[in-house]
């Protein structure tokens, strides 16, 4: 994750989270777990998935499919901080959801959306729902587990009603498909996930992946990823010429001396030799 500067204020309620930055950019690359929409009140919010970049303007909003990792800058613009309100629809919310609606209504027949980062058209529903929320902006005024619950089911209905390819995606709760271990860690190694993180992004449990990685690989997962970033930041240091300081945070460390021991460790010299 880069942090620009570290003015600011994140808080939560139920699945709810209300957050703002002052006067700096906010960069970071994050798993998306879970169904999310994001409503932008003020500022701007870049997202980027692979070569495909959307933008999200004060008053706006746009819908994260689960299971997909993107990368999100949060921008101020003027004198305005950057303020949002992320809304997360876990699989628990959307089964009780869905078991307390008529099923007839359903449009089980529609395709569901492909795109991971949809961008939401402007509407009455989208608008009147964040706008309701703006006074809990304020720490102070506490709203109700209750009330929270109430506005991730206005949220659902909200993207229903722009939609029909909403439903068979928000609907779907068999768990992700398996995907190559060795691809997700290579495309992925340098974030910061854990053993069970990854486990689920791969579509396995965590006993399964275990088993199964023990099948591509002697090391342990651990072992793997480190191995795997000291290897990568070896070849950017001494073939690219790169700076040491540029490279550890890029592969995944947290702080340049686990990196100098660990590299040192593994190759018998300092990365600065």
């Amino acid at each position: 994750m880069e942090l620009m500067k570290t003015e600011n204020l994140t808080f939560s309620y139920s699945d709810i989270f209300f957050t703002y930055h002052f006067n700096y950019d906010r960069k970071c690359t994050k798993m998306v777990k879970e169904h999310t929409l994001v409503y932008v009140y003020s500022g701007e919010l870049l997202v980027e998935e692979d070569d495909r970049r959307t933008e999200i303007h004060k008053g706006e909003c746009v819908f994260l499919r689960r299971d997909n990792r993107v990368s999100m800058t949060k921008l101020p613009r003027g004198e305005e901080k950057f303020q949002a309100i992320f809304m997360i629809f876990n699989r628990n919310f959307l089964r009780e959801f869905y078991q307390s609606i008529d099923k007839k209504l359903l449009p089980f027949e529609t395709e569901k959306f492909e795109p991971s980062v949809i961008k939401l058209p402007q509407t009455p529903d989208i608008t009147s729902l964040f706008q309701s929320m703006t006074p809990y902006f304020d720490a102070s005024k506490k709203p109700s587990d209750e009330i929270m619950k109430l506005k991730q089911r206005e949220g659902v209905y909200s993207l229903l009603n722009i939609d029909d390819r909403f439903y068979p995606g928000l609907f779907d709760f068999t768990e992700p498909w398996k995907i190559d271990i060795l691809d997700f860690l290579n495309e992925n190694y340098q974030y910061d996930l854990t053993i069970e993180e990854i486990a689920g992004f791969t579509g396995r449990s965590l006993a399964t992946f275990k088993r199964d990685f023990k099948k591509i690989s002697v090391l342990s997962p651990q072992k793997w990823l480190i191995e795997k970033r000291l290897h990568t930041a070896y070849d950017k240091i001494f073939k690219e010429k790169r700076k040491v300081s540029d490279v550890y945070l890029e592969v995944g460390f947290k702080n340049l001396s686990h990196f100098s021991s660990a590299f040192k460790k593994q190759y018998g010299h300092a990365p600065t030799m």
